[in-house]
C-alpha cells in the first residue's frame, strides 16, 4: 500500500545497518526478530511499540541487552538502562535524515521495490557523509 512503515535498525553511530518495509497498519513489534535475529552480545535498543516479553526473551537468547522501556500500563514494571537509553535519539536522528531525500518522505516510488532500492541508496549516501 503507499502507506508503509519502515523499520531501520543503525550502529552506535547513527548508520544504518539493516532495514524492513512493512505495511503500515502492522505494528512494530511484528518485524522485530527479523530485524534483529543476526546481532550477538550487543545492547538492543528499541522505544516501547517493541515491549515484548517474547522479544526481551529472544534479545536475551542471542546474548544481548534489552534496552526498552516497558509500556506505562504493564503491571510489573521493566527496568532498563536509561542512561544507555539516551543513545537511542541516533535512530530519531537518522529518520530526520532521511527524511531531508523528498523522494521518500513524499513516497514518489508506488512499487515496494522502488521505495526500498532508494531507502538503501539514500542510508548508503548518509553513511558516506
Amino acid at each position: 500500500g503507499l502507506t508503509p512503515k519502515v523499520h531501520f535498525m543503525v550502529d552506535a553511530l547513527g548508520n544504518a545497518l539493516k532495514f524492513i518495509v512493512g505495511p503500515g497498519n502492522e505494528s512494530d513489534i511484528n518485524k522485530a526478530k527479523s530485524l534483529i535475529q543476526d546481532i550477538r552480545n550487543a545492547a538492543i535498543m528499541g522505544d516501547k511499540g517493541y515491549d515484548s516479553d517474547d522479544l526481551r526473551s529472544t534479545i536475551k537468547n542471542q546474548n544481548c541487552e534489552p534496552v526498552i522501556p516497558g509500556r506505562s500500563n504493564r503491571i510489573v514494571p521493566i527496568e532498563h538502562d536509561k542512561e544507555l537509553y539516551k543513545a537511542r535519539h541516533l535512530i530519531e536522528f537518522f529518520f530526520a535524515k532521511i527524511k531531508n531525500f523528498r523522494r521518500i518522505f513524499s513516497r514518489f516510488d508506488k512499487s515496494l521495490r522502488n521505495y526500498a532500492s532508494f531507502l538503501a541508496f539514500a542510508g548508503a549516501i548518509l553513511w558516506l557523509r
